[in-house]
This record gives C-alpha cells, structure tokens and sequence, in this order.
C-alpha cells in the first residue's frame, strides 16, 4: 500500500534535533535501523532501534519507528505502547498519532482509534494513511456518510490510485444499503423501496420479476424519474417492444430531456419501420 510506504520513506528524512547531538556511532546504528526498516528486515530493525534507546538514545522518533516495526509484524500492543510513548515524550509529533490510530483500529479500539485520528488529520490533513485509517474507523462506528467523505477526500487526492477508487465504491454501497434498510422500515410501500427490488431482479437477469416490482413502483410515484425506463428495458429483454415503447414515451413526458430514453425510443421506432411488412 502505497501509504505505508510514504510513512516509511518519511522516517529517513533530515536528523531530528536530538539525532544531530548523537555521537556519530549512535547515529550510524539508528540509520542501519531505518534502512532494514525500509528493505522489510524487520527482525534487524527491531534490534537496531531497542540497540539504540539501549545505548542513550532515547527520543520519540526512535519509538515511532520502532512502533512500525511492530505495527508492520501485527504485533499492534506492543507497537500501541511505543507510539504512546513518543507521544509522552513530544506530544506534537504528528506521525505516531495516526500510527497510534491505526493499531488501535486493528484491535477493535474504534472509538479510541478515532479519538488518536481526528487529531492527528488535523496536524496531517493529506496523508492517506490518516484518512484510509479514519475512514475504516468511522465505518466500523456506523458512520459511512463520514466514511464516504473521507475516500472522496482520497480519492481528489491520489486520483491515479485504483485502490482508493475501489474503496470509495464500496463505501457507497454501504451507505446505499443503509437508506435502503431505512426506507424498508419507514416506508416499505414507498416508490423508491420498489424500485431498488426490481432493479435487483433486472441485474440478475430475472425480468419478469423485475417487472411487476417496477409496476408498483409506478404505481407508489409514476413521477419518479428512471422507472419508466427501466420498465422499457426489462420489457425489450423479454422481446415485448410495444410495451418497451409504452414505457419509454412514459419516460419522456416525466423527463423531456432525457437522452437515453429518446434515443432507445428512436432506435424502436426505426426497426419497427424498417420490419419487415
């Protein structure tokens, strides 16, 4: 995931302010660290970094990284612990904070995990880890309008990312079955609670079941725009264009503007001339 490695690559950047008054031996051990950190050897990078604090190295970063490792092999208590403690020592380090969050998502901490990432975007607002991990987080939380926000926010930034994409597709699949569960207990009668059945039944292929759910749709809200058309299109898929072109100039006194119904109707009218006699 391309998110951990922007957070891997972060942590070979310039020396901290402590770092630099390390002595050069010390240094040198915390940089093996990074680069085994960075090349997946994580068993050395553990022992280069607790080699480190070992030896007076003691500082947020080295805790920061030191969590990853553990956050990187699962072991998310023992990471939740080393973020915990580079944030004691510099509450403001922005990094551990959504490391935090997402290792106490990933031992079902929900409510703590958001409590660690809302700050932590606020100090981060374009790292994806920060919002990947809020938007699983607010998910779980029974949240996906928030959830759904979030990807959108991902998916603005990192537009050539497939996987955030996929994710955000999801996520409106989620909030869509939510409406639709409350639709079903609000109003199981209403236009659009039948519309969802027979659309259901049209992209299983099984159309005449499709079509009597559609019929009540119509008969909760003939104004409803789409119904009309997809009636039309479940009836060509039975081979019955007269009732198709029914429903499709149905369509058009509800929506004039609509293109696909006009066309569809144009097509069925021009086969219908050139059948022959």
């Amino acid at each position: 995931m391309k998110s951990w490695l922007l957070v891997i690559a972060a942590l070979a950047g310039a020396p901290a302010p402590a770092q630099q008054n390390w002595p050069a031996a010390l240094q040198q051990l915390f940089q093996r660290g990074v680069e085994a950190q960075k090349q997946g050897r994580l068993e050395e990078a553990e022992k280069a970094f607790l080699d480190v604090l070992a030896k007076g190295g003691d500082a947020a970063f080295v805790h920061n990284n030191l969590g990853l490792v553990y956050q990187q092999r699962g072991e998310h208590r023992k990471a939740i612990a080393e973020f915990r403690e580079a944030l004691r020592q510099d509450p403001g380090y922005a990094q551990p904070q959504a490391l935090l969050g997402a290792s106490l998502l990933a031992t079902g901490r929900v409510q703590e995990a958001l409590a660690a990432l809302r700050p932590a975007e606020k100090r981060l607002p374009d790292d994806p880890l920060v919002l990947l991990t809020l938007a699983r987080a607010l998910s779980r939380s029974g949240d996906p309008e928030g959830a759904v926000g979030k990807l959108r926010r991902l998916r603005r930034l990192f537009p050539e990312e497939p996987e955030y994409a996929y994710l955000l597709g999801q996520a409106y699949l989620e909030l869509s079955a939510r409406y639709f569960r409350r639709i079903r207990s609000v109003d199981p009668d209403s236009a659009r609670f039948h519309q969802v059945i027979g659309e259901n039944y049209f992209l299983e292929g099984r159309y005449d079941r499709a079509i009597p759910a559609l019929k009540r749709a119509v008969r909760a809200d003939p104004h409803l725009p789409g119904l009309h058309l997809m009636l039309a299109r479940s009836y060509l898929k039975l081979g019955r264009r007269k009732e198709a072109l029914r429903e499709l100039e149905a369509e058009l006194r509800v929506m004039p503007a609509s293109a696909l119904a006009r066309a569809m109707k144009d097509r069925l009218a021009q086969a219908g001339r050139s059948a022959p006699k």
